[in-house]
């Protein structure tokens, strides 16, 4: 299986001094889980921005899905973004627009059609159990369910990556297990996903790839994930959501049928053009968009 992210040599020193990362060098493969886990400072959240060019690195080379980004120019960074979810600690939703708008704002903001829009977006809440608060608001919603909006603003590009950083800090234990179950059925449709955590029970409880970082190096690399006679359940009645789907390959095609069954007229009334409220709001949002989704 080929590389999607390879770091080749990279160091990154702010103009501070801080040596973030220090020649560290792994590939990850296509289609692969991988937990990043280190204390706070130990260059998790820099490994993140050399990925996403938030930042470049000092020394070495870093390749994103076949694209050399270390010297990746600014005007092309955009279609970099493109191929990656980000899924945030703090949520980041637009509480002017309704669920349903939230995640529609991730298509509209690289031009995709109405038409697309119409069809995509209740396909993805319906993936992510929030069918029924398509029209809530996230101020509505409880975190669990806001941090699925979120994944679902991610889902919504079908992004070859998915990177959450610290995507369990503000819910509940509990829930933090439902939303990494929820990670891996992505990822078990071929999505790669890069989950940064420190939450080293989380990490425990499910059998995936574990990469430490310690003082911008990495000091462990379990490429080969023990099994361990520990399962990890998901009991979703104790939360108002929808059951997340046994198989999600079946999930996604009942979904597109369902879809493609609506007539027009119907998915117009659920899935209504932006309105004056949210024109503002993606007026008052867009020059600091591509910011919040780098930070």
């Amino acid at each position: 299986m080929s590389n999607i992210i390879e770091f080749k040599n990279v160091s990154k020193t702010y103009d501070s001094g801080t040596h973030a990362l220090n020649n560290c060098s792994l590939n990850i493969e296509k289609g692969e889980f991988v937990f990043i886990v280190g204390a706070s400072g130990a260059g998790k959240s820099t490994f993140l921005k050399l990925i996403m060019h938030e930042e470049t690195p000092s020394r070495g080379t870093i390749i994103v899905n076949g694209t050399n980004v270390s010297t990746l120019k600014r005007k092309k960074v955009p279609y970099l973004r493109r191929n990656m979810g980000i899924v945030f600690q703090d949520f980041r939703l637009i509480d002017k627009m309704t669920v349903y708008d939230n995640v529609a704002f991730a298509m509209r903001a690289i031009g995709a059609r109405p038409s697309a829009v119409k069809k995509r977006v209740p396909y993805i809440l319906n993936l992510v159990g929030l069918s029924h608060k398509a029209q809530n608001r996230p101020s509505e919603l409880s975190g669990g369910e806001q941090q699925r909006v979120s994944l679902a603003r991610a889902l919504v590009n079908n992004p070859s990556i998915i990177i959450a950083d610290e995507p369990t800090g503000n819910i509940d234990p509990e829930m933090s297990y439902e939303i990494i179950g929820l990670l891996s059925e992505i990822n078990a449709q071929g999505t790669t996903i890069l989950v940064v955590t420190h939450e080293h029970q989380l990490v425990r409880r499910f059998n995936k790839r574990v990469i430490e970082i310690e003082k911008g190096k990495v000091i462990s690399d379990t490429k080969e994930p023990v099994i361990t006679d520990e399962e990890v359940e998901f009991d979703d009645s104790k939360f108002e959501l929808d059951p997340l789907p046994d198989d999600l390959a079946e999930a996604i095609e009942q979904a597109e049928r369902a879809v493609e069954e609506t007539p027009e007229e119907e998915l117009s009334q659920s899935a209504p053009e932006t309105t004056e409220e949210t024109e503002e709001a993606v007026s008052d949002e867009s020059e600091d968009k591509e910011a919040q989704q780098c930070e």
